[in-house]
């Protein structure tokens, strides 16, 4: 096989390199910066150009990385690598690996969504594809963005006539940034910012993706009126003294997993809003159609059901361990941002700044 997975990743042998490996390894092609796929430690990273400002903000300034445009071919070692739009986030790619006319795809994490803050997914054609399956359960089914980004300016408008804040929880990379871009134009606002999320809205600003103005909450004046703005900060500070700072305000959280009931009521939340970076049941089995691929590995998620359904249509599926984590209900980000924003003075992003989930 082309590829296999050893105890530090996803190996090709002929190339002698891994894709998104979860230790440290001479060379690592990267689908795309979110903590659980883009490790530190490695000796050389290969990742896209689209998401180059993100990646070296998540590795930091010491870290050796190459970047090269969609749908570039690099020779490593013999084997042909190309990286093509995944549609998950800023730079997000699906990684081609081709060898004496084999063909793999690993997809990293993906939707078939289109919106304004990444390139939209283009299904690869291969022999083996390599998909996550975070949502692979036939109950997770997203409505239309547009209908959502709908749900939260009414939510806000709401919360602003009675004189509260708007705490819109969401994942600093990634998701922070698709919410804002979703209400550009919405006239909502004032727009307060972590760290974590801020120093990335720079990043994405900086690789030319309009957002509506933000202020950094922890550079906001002593004496700030919060009422009727609206704060977008990281899940984990749900409960923290950060939070403190703004008074009396309504919390909602932007994830797939608010698809399914209690989950809301179970994290003490005012509203829960479905909005994921990752496919979801049927995008997830027509990504593996287009693809032709006559073998699938299902790799973190809900694998044993996407297997079943892939085996009773005669596909050779299959599920594979992984460290990868998809979109988890809780992601280890500091609960107080440090002065610094999310990245400290060393260059290398501090706490506040790691976002596992999308």
């Amino acid at each position: 096989m082309l590829l296999r997975v050893t105890e530090r990743g996803m190996y090709c042998e002929a190339g002698d390199f891994y894709v998104d490996p979860w230790l440290p390894v001479d060379r690592a092609v990267i689908t795309h910066a979110h903590g659980d796929h883009a490790r530190w430690g490695s000796r050389a990273y290969l990742g896209s150009r689209e998401g180059e400002r993100v990646l070296r903000t998540r590795m930091g300034v010491g870290a050796r990385i190459r970047t090269v445009d969609f749908g570039e071919t690099v020779e490593v070692n013999g084997v042909r690598v190309s990286l093509h739009p995944a549609g998950h986030i800023l730079g997000s790619a699906q990684v081609r690996v081709e060898h004496r006319g084999e063909v793999w795809v690993v997809s990293g994490d993906y939707k078939t969504e289109p919106d304004s803050t990444c390139t939209p997914f283009e299904p690869v054609r291969c022999h083996t594809f390599v998909t996550e399956s975070t949502f692979g359960l036939p109950i997770y089914r997203w409505d239309p963005q547009a209908h959502t980004f709908a749900e939260i300016r009414a939510w806000w408008e709401a919360n602003r006539e009675a004189g509260r804040a708007s705490v819109l929880f969401g994942y600093a990379l990634g998701k922070a940034q698709r919410l804002l871009a979703g209400l550009l134009g919405a006239e909502v606002g004032p727009i307060y910012t972590h760290g974590a999320v801020e120093r990335l809205n720079q990043d994405y600003r900086d690789s030319g993706i309009a957002l509506p103005p933000t202020t950094h909450a922890g550079a906001a004046r002593k004496g700030t009126e919060y009422a009727g703005a609206l704060i977008v900060a990281p899940p984990s500070t749900q409960g923290s003294t950060w939070l403190r700072r703004f008074g009396p305000a309504s919390t909602a959280f932007a994830s797939g997993w608010m698809r399914i009931r209690g989950a809301r009521r179970r994290r003490s939340l005012d509203r829960g809003f479905v909005l994921s970076d990752h496919v979801d049941w049927p995008a997830l089995l027509g990504a593996v159609e287009a693809t032709g691929a006559e073998r699938v590995w299902v790799t973190h998620g809900y694998r044993e059901p996407v297997v079943r359904w892939l085996r009773e249509r005669g596909l050779e599926a299959e599920a594979v361990a992984s460290r990868w984590e998809g979109e988890p209900e809780a992601e280890p980000v500091a609960a107080d941002e440090p002065e610094g924003g999310g990245v400290d003075s060393g260059g290398e992003p501090a706490p506040a700044a790691e976002e596992e989930g999308a």
